[in-house]
Formats: structure tokens, C-alpha cells, sequence
């Protein structure tokens, strides 16, 4: 994919997006290359549509997971900057030449976020993890200007290509959940701070999400306890996993989820996913 006038490629990771993929590339400028990878959707028919001279679509046989997905688009990259855009998102006019204009201005950071507003304009910002000491976690109230971050949220995710590719990219080992946070620790040791750009701003519109399944549900909270557990034995090793697993626990024996089927069937999910994890097995499931 050839470099543009604007130096950065678009990589967004698709899983039956179709309805709201129209949305984001409209609000895309026309030189920017964007690249979808399926995750074996089953609107794919509908994405095929979607592919113009800027706009390339990767078709996986299977759910390769976000951050997988997000370093197959990302060794189709061919500019300085890649920003992972999830679909159900839009760019307001002059996000992206904020976004450049920050990482010129900055050129100590490695990584970037666009403010990111949720539908009802409120702003959105991951303000703490557990991959970063609890002194580092963010006060609440809304930014009123650009700031360093303790982590950065996967919405929309400005990077540096060579800090990326000097890191690995994401950890193919994690399916869902966590992957920013862990990419986020790794750029800012490795690479330099993280940074939100306050003038840049990017909606989140919403209206991919589907009908819940209690199948789907143990499915996503496994992935966020074996997730959550990897993260923290990587970044921090395994004595730190301690905190989390015994937070899940209490939350498992509290009344309010013993008096839920749906809270029980939650935690047990997600202990499942965090012993697995904690005895070193992978994300299979």
C-alpha cells in the first residue's frame, strides 16, 4: 500500500461490522488508505462492497481475535503512522491532521489517542489498568488539553510504525481484552510516553453490537480473565496476578452474584479464564 500525502494508514478489524463500516470510511479523507481485515464475518458479501482504491479488505479464514487481526493490517502498512480505528466509530473534520500534527509536535511519544467521545458526547478515557501502578491511574474529570496517558484505549489508537514493529505489535497469544493495555505498557517502555491529543476527536457511534447469548457471554468473560491474568504475569509478573484473582473471587462470593444466575455464570466464566491462565495454559479455551 502506497505512503499518501497524509502519512498514515487506517487499520480497522471487522466482525459482521457491515452496518456501521459505511459510517467510519465517510468520514475518512479520500487519500487515506484503509485497511478492513475480516474476521470471518458473516456479512462479508456486504464488506466486498465496501473496497475502493483506498479501501483493502484481508479475509480470515477465522476469528483471528483484535490484536491478531490488528497485526495483519498492520504489515499491509506501508506509512509512518498506523491508527487503529475500531469500526463503529468516526473521525471528526482535522482528527487526523491533529493526530500528525501531535506526533510532530511530541516526538518523544510513541503512541497517541484522539480524545474519543461516547454517543451522549461524554468524553471516554481508560484511566487506569492493571499494568500500571495505582499512583499513575488518572483522577476523574473531563481533559482540558493534551496529557500524558497510563494506557491507551484500542478505540482509536494512533502509533508510530517503527515503535510497533520494534515491539512485536500486538500479543498474537491474547484473542480479547487486555491487548491494549498490553501494547501500551510495552510502547512506553520501549518506545516513549503515550499521549492524548485533545484537539483531535473521534466519535463513537455504536450500533454493531448484537443480541447477548449466554454461550456468547462465558465465551467473552472467560477471554477477559485468561487475558487480565496474561497481561499481569507478563508485565508484572506472576506475584502481581494476586490482586485481581482475589478481586474476582470476592465478587464471585459477594450476595449480589450469588443471588444472580447471570453474575454466577460471570465470575465462574471468568475464574475459569484466569486459572487457566495462572497455570500457564493458553487462550484456546
Amino acid at each position: 500500500m502506497a505512503e499518501t500525502s497524509m502519512p498514515l494508514t487506517i487499520v480497522t478489524v471487522a466482525y459482521n461490522s457491515a452496518a456501521v463500516l459505511p459510517a467510519m470510511l465517510a468520514s475518512v479523507p479520500a487519500d487515506v488508505p484503509v485497511v478492513i481485515v475480516d474476521n470471518a464475518s458473516r456479512d462479508r458479501d456486504a464488506l466486498r462492497k465496501l473496497v475502493t482504491d483506498t479501501v483493502t479488505i484481508v479475509e480470515n479464514a477465522a476469528n483471528e481475535g483484535f490484536g491478531r487481526a490488528c497485526n495483519i493490517g498492520a504489515d499491509l502498512a506501508r506509512n509512518e503512522f498506523i491508527l487503529f480505528l475500531n469500526p463503529d466509530t468516526v473521525l471528526e473534520p482535522g482528527a487526523l491532521d491533529a493526530l500528525v500534527a501531535a506526533a510532530r509536535a511530541y516526538p518523544e511519544a510513541s503512541a497517541f489517542n484522539p480524545l474519543i467521545l461516547e454517543e451522549d458526547g461524554r468524553p471516554h478515557l481508560k484511566r487506569r489498568s492493571d499494568l500500571v501502578a495505582r499512583a499513575r491511574w488518572l483522577p476523574k474529570g473531563a481533559p482540558e488539553g493534551d496529557m500524558a496517558l497510563p494506557v491507551l484505549s484500542g478505540a482509536a489508537l494512533m502509533v508510530r510504525k517503527a515503535a510497533f514493529d520494534r515491539i512485536g505489535g500486538f500479543d498474537p497469544a491474547i484473542f480479547l481484552f487486555f491487548e491494549d493495555d498490553d501494547l501500551s505498557v510495552r510502547l512506553e517502555r520501549a518506545c516513549g510516553p503515550l499521549m492524548l491529543v485533545h484537539r483531535a476527536r473521534v466519535r463513537h457511534v455504536g450500533g454493531a453490537s448484537s443480541q447477548p447469548s449466554r454461550a456468547g457471554e462465558r465465551i467473552k468473560n472467560w477471554h477477559w480473565g485468561w487475558s487480565q491474568i496474561h497481561a499481569v504475569r507478563t508485565n508484572r509478573g506472576l506475584p502481581a496476578c494476586v490482586a485481581p484473582f482475589a478481586k474476582a473471587m470476592l465478587r464471585a462470593c459477594s450476595p449480589a452474584t450469588l443471588a444472580s444466575g447471570a453474575r454466577r455464570r460471570k465470575y465462574a466464566a471468568r475464574l475459569a479464564g484466569m486459572w487457566r491462565a495462572l497455570t500457564g495454559g493458553d487462550a484456546q479455551g
